[in-house]
């Protein structure tokens, strides 16, 4: 199988979900709350130059599952 780009994108996108979804589902336990507590990254870059404005918002939370539902996903895209 050729690996990709596009293919490289694809598991980590899964495994980013991934490891969004098994930080939400041990949320409740509070032993394991390190787990699930998230960070929040923000960028906003703005521009007005009179003839054309832009504002732009990107967020990113990040946990500790979704790293490593990120770092699983890229050993499993080298194995494959």
């Amino acid at each position: 199988m050729k690996k990709s780009t596009f293919t490289l994108i694809i598991f980590l996108i899964v495994g980013l979900i991934t490891g969004i979804i098994i930080g939400q589902l041990l949320a409740p336990v509070p032993a394991l709350a390190f787990l699930t507590k998230s960070v929040q990254i923000s960028w906003e870059p703005k521009a007005d130059l009179q003839v054309l404005k832009y504002e732009f918002h990107l967020l990113v939370k990040l946990n500790l599952c979704s790293i490593i539902g990120l770092v699983g996903a890229y050993l499993l895209y080298r194995k494959v």
